[in-house]
């Protein structure tokens, strides 16, 4: 019998065919461009693993988007909404979950990251993150690319703090980046393949 009533992950449906599974959840961070959402997408569909974008489910939650919750509440309320999200998405089954860009900055948060999961560190240069950006106005911080640089100067170390492994991504498509995480997690143990 197939698995026709099996329930998808959520927000990107696996491939029926592999069926991987990870021993803890994987929590991507990085600047805004580093490609956290398209590469746990990739690996989701490749590996049949469940993969969450942090912010998505955060505005399906709370019925209103990120730049929204920042108005009405201001950041402070943003980060206690945000802090409850990734708690959430901690007790869940592991998942893949690529992190707003901003998560690193309360303390709260890199405690949960680094006591719930194994986090990835996708590193751009802010240059190459605007390049891959096509519609700037959805990401007001690359309005001015000096401001930008400044954010990504004071959030790398706190990046670095939180990280259990860095994977630089100048240059590199999707598909490399998602192949050298997938190596990663698999040497790590996190990441385990069924046998072929």
């Amino acid at each position: 019998m197939t698995s026709a009533n099996a329930k998808p992950a959520p927000l990107t449906q696996p491939e029926p065919r592999t069926a991987a599974a990870l021993s803890r959840p994987v929590f991507f961070i990085g600047f805004m461009g580093a490609g956290k959402t398209s590469v746990s997408r990739k690996l989701a569909r490749k590996l049949g693993l469940g993969a969450i974008d942090m912010d998505t489910y955060l505005e399906r939650r709370e019925g209103r988007r990120v730049k929204d919750i920042f108005a009405e509440v201001g950041e402070d309320g943003f980060r206690d909404i945000e802090t409850d999200v990734l708690r959430e998405l901690a007790a869940k089954d592991p998942l893949l979950v690529s992190c707003g860009g901003g998560i690193v900055k309360m303390l709260r948060n890199r405690v949960i990251l680094r006591e719930s999961g194994f986090v990835v560190h996708l590193r751009v240069g802010v240059d190459e993150a605007a390049s891959r950006i096509s519609d700037k106005s959805t990401r007001p911080l690359f309005q001015n690319l000096d401001d930008a640089r400044a954010l990504a100067e004071e959030r790398a170390p706190l990046y670095d703090d939180v990280a259990d492994a860095t994977v630089d991504t100048a240059g590199k498509t999707v598909n490399a980046i998602a192949y050298e995480v997938k190596r990663l997690l698999e040497k790590e143990g996190i990441l385990c393949l069924p046998p072929k």
